[in-house]
């Protein structure tokens, strides 16, 4: 692999989750630059070591993840920092405002080593994990509630293209560029063009935060009818 390594900060009130996670990276040549029990210490630890990545566990003492999350992402985070949110089978139902606040997707804490490494190295690149069908469960989910929304900007859609708009409808269902690029007949370069716009337009932090947002505008109801 050519360059840096890439850096990640693990957050988690588990210490054996923490270590488990350390030794998975570490072995793939990840360098994990610090370890954090809470969300106090996750936030100094991204502060201080500025990485690449944060896996964030969501319940911890004195400060959540969410909060936790919203304090590093705040204005783009430092140097890019993406973080993934970790959390338990039964989908704790903070995650959906931990993606509202920025988070660039997330996995469960019984996901295999291979994965966990695939996912840190594919959001690093700007992608969002967004492919496994539960996580647009997860979004239906939370989107049908009527509890006060995370996200205070209701984005005006009325600058997007009737090209882009059929995009972001069609991504926040949770198709793949190769499935947009089929179902649209275009190359999937040209789809990659269209969501790199409507991101930029939209002033979005990747494709996790279009799919939020669309159910949050209305643009796409739950159970992906629009």
């Amino acid at each position: 692999m050519s360059g840096a390594p890439l850096r990640a900060v693990i957050a988690d009130d588990q210490a054996l989750v923490r270590t488990g996670f350390g030794m998975i990276l570490a072995a793939d040549g990840i360098e994990v630059t610090a370890e954090a029990a809470d969300g106090v210490q996750a936030v100094d630890a991204v502060r201080r070591t500025r990485p690449d990545i944060v896996l964030m566990d969501i319940r911890m003492p004195r400060m959540d993840g969410i909060e936790a999350t919203r304090r590093i992402l705040a204005d783009g985070g430092p140097d890019g920092t993406r973080v993934i949110i970790l959390t338990t089978y039964d989908l704790d139902h903070y995650v959906y405002a931990a993606l509202s606040a920025g988070a660039s997707g997330f996995l469960l804490k019984d996901v295999t080593p291979e994965y966990l490494v695939t996912a840190v190295r594919l959001v690093r690149s700007g992608d969002a994990l967004l492919a496994p069908a539960i996580t647009r469960r997860l979004i239906e989910r939370f989107a049908r509630r009527d509890e006060p929304r995370i996200t205070t900007a209701h984005r005006d859609l009325s600058g997007l293209t009737p090209r882009e708009l059929e995009v972001l409808r069609l991504l926040a269902t949770g198709l793949s560029n190769a499935e947009l690029a089929d179902l649209l007949v275009l190359s999937p370069t040209t789809v990659k063009t269209h969501i790199g716009r409507i991101l930029s337009k939209l002033d979005l932090r990747d494709r996790v935060q279009a799919v939020v947002m669309a159910y949050e505008t209305g643009l796409i109801a739950p159970g992906g009818g629009a």
